[in-house]
């Protein structure tokens, strides 16, 4: 995803070439390969999660209907295909992977975004937005944050991933490419000199991970094993085809770990760049999963062999072109006060700081002078503008751009949600397309489990501020963010973005919800029922 912190980490990297490349150390500095056989044997069937990033259930319904996507067929032919599971949010990917691999929203991973303003620490962190804003930020501080921080520090140290729970229960696990990683394992990231030069990192970052641990160029187990796409021209491994290249070797060589993460990233640059109804990426992907299916001799042997599981991250929203006026220039609504520019330092006289993640934006007030509720009078007048959302004492508030329209709600009370949540929900309802029935159940409408979503994101981290989405067709931006006019684009809360597909092959257990905070309890039900047997 260009979102993606390794689709950023690779921007560093192209740019920091000008300091002259070295060739690393040849001896590889792992050894999973002899970490991962499972306690159950070569033959048991294995749990393989492929996360596409950016796949979308309208593309794969339509590449189906054309006949042009033969593998995406057959999987859902033989197997579950559900078209709706509910997205974290904000739909960027740090976030999803944390509720995905966590089985949690923002309140409890601590994960808020791409981009998020630390009150302890009274800085910017961003895991790398796009070019002008690493730069901005500092190439050292982004680095740290997304190599370092994320993993070792922001990610709840107290809230065990699947890794960790797979590892309790003597089950190995891996993941390749996977940007949220955190497991029971030591390894190393091995930092290449030509990025030592400009930071401050080390030759090598230790870090705790699954059994086998790849990313890309950083952490290859197969060095001197097996030729990967893991130069300069193919984005130092983090792409398709080192993930796809890596899962195949493990079926191979018989040495599948009982549950491997593999992170599919191109598809979403592509629709960046040409929006959401372009399908040639997805039958590039299609083409890449035939080919690793048939490693294991014919699709149907795959799923004889291995419960193959294939989920979206997020959606995306057509972004109307540049003549249309699509980006919503936020620190133009601020007037006087004082808006933290990127890069700068936070001082007493900044006011307001901005996190832009594309189609949604955290909004911190520093100023004591006024409430949420007066910043979010300056934002609504701007028809683009789809949902503020803020928290006062128990209750969240919520406004609709242009017509202010507005609704309070909290945890707890006596209508009862799809989930199984319950809620005190008080003004204009509608606002937020909800549809509360006779009998105190309430139904979602454009805005799936919204409730539970934007109090994830409000109680994500400390600090007075606001949540701000765009309406699709519309992105937010701070004066260094990347834009995509005419593209796709993603963060918000709507449907475009929130629903995703979930295919699920070799197996016929089900998921309790159909949202991805549940998807960690099924895996673990698969997991370990097959381990009790």
């Amino acid at each position: 995803m260009r979102t993606k912190v390794n689709r950023f980490l690779l921007i560093i990297l192209i740019i920091t070439i000008s300091f002259g490349c070295q060739k690393q150390d040849s001896k590889p500095n792992e050894q999973d390969l002899l970490h991962i056989k499972s306690i159950k044997g070569e033959d048991s069937k294995k749990v393989i999660l492929l996360v596409i990033d950016s796949l979308m259930t309208q593309a794969i319904d339509r590449g189906i209907q054309q006949k042009e996507l033969p593998t995406f067929q057959f999987l859902t032919d033989h197997g579950q295909y559900y078209k709706d599971i509910v997205s974290s949010f904000p739909t960027m990917s740090v976030t999803i992977d944390s509720s995905l691999l966590t089985g949690a929203y923002p309140n409890e991973h601590r994960v808020p975004g791409l981009t998020w303003y630390s009150k302890n620490e009274k800085r910017v962190i961003n895991y790398g937005t796009g070019p002008m804003e690493i730069f901005k930020h500092g190439i050292n501080s982004v680095l740290e944050d997304a190599l370092i921080n994320l993993n070792g520090k922001h990610l709840n140290q107290q809230l065990p991933t699947i890794f960790e729970d797979l590892a309790q229960h003597g089950l190995k696990s891996g993941s390749i490419n996977g940007l949220i990683y955190r497991g029971t394992m030591d390894h190393k990231l091995s930092i290449p000199p030509w990025v030592q030069v400009p930071t401050s990192l080390t030759k090598d970052i230790q870090v705790k991970g699954p059994d086998y641990f790849a990313l890309g160029a950083l952490s290859n187990p197969l060095q001197n094993i097996k030729n990967l796409p893991d130069g300069l021209t193919h984005r130092f491994g983090l792409n398709n085809s080192y993930s796809i290249e890596t899962v195949k070797h493990l079926i191979t060589t018989k040495q599948l770990p009982d549950f491997l993460f593999v992170y599919l990233p191109d598809l979403d640059q592509k629709l960046h760049k040409k929006g959401p109804s372009d399908l040639n990426g997805v039958k590039k992907v299609d083409r890449q999963l035939n080919s690793l299916l048939k490693t294991f001799g014919s699709l149907e042997e795959a799923l004889n062999k291995a419960i193959i599981i294939i989920v979206g991250d997020s959606g995306m929203t057509q972004i109307l072109p540049a003549e249309e006026n699509p980006v919503i220039d936020l620190p133009s609504f601020f007037g006087d006060y004082h808006v933290l520019r990127p890069g700068e330092t936070v001082s007493q006289e900044t006011d307001i700081i901005l996190a832009v993640n594309e189609t949604m934006a955290y909004v911190y007030n520093l100023q004591t002078g006024k409430s949420l509720r007066d910043i979010a009078d300056l934002l609504k007048v701007d028809p683009r503008i789809d949902i503020i959302s803020w928290k006062e004492m128990d209750w969240i508030y919520a406004v609709q751009g242009k017509t202010a329209k507005e609704l309070k709600f909290k945890a707890n009370g006596k209508i009862i949600d799809p989930y199984k949540q319950t809620w005190t929900i008080e003004q204009d309802y509608e606002m937020l397309d909800l549809k509360i029935n006779t009998n105190h159940t309430l139904d979602y409408g454009q805005y799936p489990d919204v409730l539970q979503r934007l109090s994830g994101a409000l109680n994500s981290h400390p600090g007075e501020f606001l949540i701000v989405t765009a309406k699709p067709g519309y992105e937010l931006a701070d004066r260094s963010s990347p834009t995509h006019k005419g593209g796709g684009g993603h963060g918000s809360i709507g449907q475009e973005v929130s629903l995703i597909p979930l295919i699920i092959s070799g197996t016929d257990q089900k998921p309790q919800y159909l949202r991805i905070i549940d998807l960690k309890s099924y895996l673990l039900k698969l997991l370990l029922k097959k381990h009790e047997e």
